[in-house]
């Protein structure tokens, strides 16, 4: 019965075949994206994690999480059983319900964003008990003159980081997330980090950035 009940079971999706070495390749991408904002940046998963979680944003969990770290998973994450099983196997992050309660949060439609003020914002003692935001899109690049990414503001950046301005755009994001942005660096230096993932890349927006609507 034993047998037969795990033989039932679904299997757990694997974490990093090498954990020690491509946990910092991961973590290695993740700050050149902070350091870099706006700037697409190359990270190679192989991991194959449940659905709807993206190769990318599994290695940027793994790299991430630990047991002291909250997370919160938004309605599409939380709707797949086995994200969350996958997620406290590998990192042993604790699950939390509320975002306020959350040091990271998986976001897995870019689309439907929440407030960002129903994250953790950080103390004026201590900015950096806040939330950092890891939100999946489809596609996102370094905006070319006269181009635009269907489903997101063409946004201009700069700030720390960013030699003058430099224009982004990623999809699906919400209509307003350029007005977002400047309400979070008006927080400054509290308020949240984001780091959008994209199929084979990520990129970093921490809360220094000051956006500017591109006409």
């Amino acid at each position: 019965m034993t047998a037969l009940a795990t033989a039932a079971a679904p299997a757990l999706a694997a974490g990093f075949a090498d954990p020690v070495h491509d946990a910092q390749r991961a973590f290695a991408a993740l700050m050149r994206a902070m350091a870099e904002p706006a700037r697409p940046v190359p990270l190679a998963s192989d991991l194959a994690p449940p659905s709807p979680l993206s190769p990318e944003m599994a290695a940027a969990a793994l790299a991430l999480l630990d047991y002291e770290t909250p997370v919160y998973l938004d309605a599409t994450l939380a709707a797949a059983p086995d994200v969350a099983a996958f997620l406290r196997f590998h990192t042993g992050a604790p699950l939390v319900a509320d975002p306020a309660a959350a040091r990271f949060a998986l976001m897995g439609d870019g689309a439907t964003l929440p407030d960002f003020a129903r994250f953790a914002q950080g103390e004026p003692d201590y900015p950096d008990r806040s939330a950092t935001l890891l939100v999946q899109v489809k596609g996102m690049g370094e905006q070319k003159p006269g181009e635009a990414m269907p489903g997101a503001g063409a946004l201009v950046l700069e700030g720390p980081g960013i030699k003058g301005r430099h224009a982004f755009a990623a999809a699906p994001l919400p209509s307003d997330f350029a007005r977002r942005l400047a309400a979070n660096r008006a927080l400054y230096p509290l308020g949240i980090d984001l780091i959008l993932c994209a199929p084979g890349v990520i990129a970093g927006l921490p809360r220094s950035l000051a956006p500017h609507t591109q006409d």
